[in-house]
């Protein structure tokens, strides 16, 4: 709706009439300032088109003194006919959503898809904690990184099912795979570097799915809930791509042994190159 005036109407009342006289002293209206149709006052007017349809009707002008008046803007404020649409589409019913708003099934199904890949991959890096845990692997810093990133993997599902609940849409939980390896030793590249490597594949998987469903987003004309995963996901995302591929490399060029205790050291203190 265009609103140009900021003036509040009321019926069309004589300037001169007492109650009118009053109004402008309280209020400190000019005389000077008068309405095509419509006069100046303290209430909404409203009145009836040719068609019967009830309007509030704002017209600025000026003039006054005895001087003809030329309006200056116009505009028929119609609130009760633009909400129309929305207020008979509020359900009555407590099974149904309230909030909900141009959020399209697609979106509600691929949100749920995203929910559980997010709880797939923490599921994986909750397994690697677990080995790297174990007294015979004993390596800590491995362990605290991927405790660290099942629980950012797990917030991330959480943070859709919060904005799912925003939308109006209902969470539909899936089932998660069992993971098809407990053992993460690797008698080529060893342990630590395949799964650097295995946690890599899977930061990029997440980032194609968390495209897929942006992509969702797009089609479903739905600018809100792209700019919610572009703000949330997308740059965390691209930003993990790249941390983990430096781990990648790094511990491609320092190979097995001795070397991959000082990394682990590096990952427990936080980034911290252990000393010699």
């Amino acid at each position: 709706m265009l609103l140009r005036a900021a003036a509040i109407v009321s019926p069309a009342i004589d300037a001169s009439s007492p109650w009118k006289q009053q109004q402008q002293q309280h209020y400190g209206l000019k005389k000077g300032i008068s309405t095509d149709k419509c006069s100046v006052g303290v209430a909404a007017g409203y009145m009836k088109s040719k068609r019967g349809v009830g309007k509030h009707c704002v017209r600025a002008a000026v003039g006054g003194q005895g001087q003809p008046t030329a309006a200056l803007t116009g505009v028929i404020f119609e609130p009760f006919l633009e909400v129309q649409n929305e207020l008979t589409q509020v359900s009555l019913s407590f099974s149904e959503s309230l909030a909900r708003q141009k959020f399209s099934e697609s979106c509600e199904v691929a949100l749920n898809e995203q929910i559980n890949v997010e709880y797939n991959v923490s599921y994986i890096y909750h397994a690697l904690f677990a080995y790297f845990d174990r007294d015979n692997v004993a390596l800590p810093g491995f362990a605290k990184y991927f405790k660290d990133a099942s629980d950012e993997e797990r917030g991330h599902a959480e943070k859709l099912m919060k904005y799912q609940n925003i939308r109006g849409g209902k969470v539909k939980l899936q089932s998660i795979l069992l993971p098809t390896l407990m053992e993460f030793d690797n008698a080529q590249k060893g342990e630590a570097l395949y799964s650097m490597e295995l946690a890599l594949s899977l930061e990029k998987l997440t980032n194609q799915k968390l495209l897929n469903l942006h992509a969702v987003a797009q089609e479903a004309n739905d600018g809100q809930m792209t700019d919610f995963i572009e703000g949330n996901f997308l740059t965390e995302q691209v930003e993990a791509i790249k941390k983990v591929s430096e781990y990648v490399s790094q511990l491609r060029r320092i190979g097995r042994g001795h070397a991959v205790w000082h990394f682990d050291q590096m990952l427990l203190n936080g980034g911290d190159v252990a000393a010699a």
